[in-house]
């Protein structure tokens, strides 16, 4: 048994948190296979790779659930069990629902101490907890590699369902949490981080989408999905949809980055995942020349627990921003949607 004293549980995995997604060209192809479902109560599907899945139940109810799991992106035990479960409960907010309940889903080193587990399954607990989600069970197996996440189920109103699709040309994007986590995670694992990145990193990774989600509905939102494993291109390239009329226009300066991000891009602290990325949707992106080489990179970056993409009409900005400022999100102008196709970036 690995004992406390030597335990790193970044060192047991070979990516950390949502960097160890599968390839999006790689999924994409293995989910083109599938077959739709066919059952009318189905409202969000696979189809459209938004953030959860909503079947109605009566006229004014609908369940919207999803999973999500992830193996150790920090050392201590408590801190990534609170990450992993406010990452799985995030795509409940991504549909505009509210979280209900959630299963533990779990594969454990037998080798890790017990005390460990315990620590994570607390950590997961009480990030539950702080948005009145209850963890009601769940189920575990055995593995070299640890993972932890949930299984959540929420409830929406059927009318009232928030899709990744549906931004209109000229609506304004906004992001509510600062980019950067795959790569502090990767200078984590090597050791690199100083305490006041780390700190930010975990505030932020551990801060709730509930605000951001209340915010959104009380100004209207269009579209609206979490930035997590595809990075921030992968999942605005969802919310454009099939490449054809809509595109979108972003501000590299307006990106919002957390602490260090910009040092550690410097030092090659760039995570797997974000070349993966970069080979599936770079074919979409325009970059102007005076982009500088950390936006360049940024945008590509695998996010753990990340913020909320949100379209919102010109004529709601100003009731969103006033919304996310009494709630305290940090609600960032990023860009806006255009009819050019593409994902231009400019410096």
């Amino acid at each position: 048994m690995i004992s406390d004293q030597k335990l790193r549980l970044t060192e047991l995995v070979a990516a950390a948190g949502c960097a160890a997604k599968l390839g999006p060209k790689e999924l994409a192809g293995v989910l083109a296979g599938l077959l739709p479902s066919r059952d009318p109560r189905v409202l969000v599907g696979a189809e459209t790779m938004d953030d959860a899945a909503v079947i109605q139940l009566g006229r004014e109810l609908a369940i919207c659930f999803t999973t999500d799991f992830i193996t150790p992106l920090v050392d201590d035990p408590f801190d990534w069990g609170r990450i992993a479960a406010t990452n799985a409960i995030s795509d409940v907010y991504a549909m505009g629902g509210q979280p209900l309940a959630a299963l533990n889903i779990l594969c454990w080193n037998d080798c890790l101490p017990p005390e460990v587990l315990s620590r994570v399954l607390a950590g997961g607990a009480a990030a539950a907890q702080a948005v009145d989600c209850s963890i009601v069970g769940g189920h575990s197996v055995s593995g070299k590699e640890p993972k932890y996440g949930l299984a959540v189920i929420g409830t929406v109103h059927p009318e009232r369902v928030i899709r990744n699709v549906g931004a209109r040309a000229g609506d304004l994007l906004y992001l509510t949490k600062p980019l950067g986590s795959g790569i502090l995670c990767t200078a984590i694992k090597a050791g690199d981080a100083s305490p006041e990145e780390y700190q930010s990193l975990i505030k932020s990774m551990t801060t709730s989408n509930r605000g951001a989600c209340e915010a959104a509905l009380a100004a209207s939102v269009q579209a609206m999905t979490d930035v997590t494993g595809f990075g921030l291109l992968g999942h605005l390239s969802e919310m454009l949809g099939p490449q054809g009329h809509l595109g979108a226009c972003l501000r590299a300066p307006a990106l919002p980055l957390l602490p260090g991000v910009r040092r550690h891009i410097a030092m090659g602290m760039i995570p797997a995942g974000a070349a993966r990325n970069r080979d599936a949707f770079a074919a979409r992106v325009d970059f102007s020349d005076d982009v500088e080489d950390a936006g360049r990179v940024v945008v590509f970056d695998p996010q753990t627990s990340g913020g909320l993409l949100v379209a919102i009409s010109p004529g709601q900005a100003a009731v969103f921003e006033a919304a996310a400022q009494r709630l305290d999100v940090a609600a960032q102008p990023i860009g806006e949607f255009d009819r050019s196709g593409r994902i231009s970036i400019r410096g």
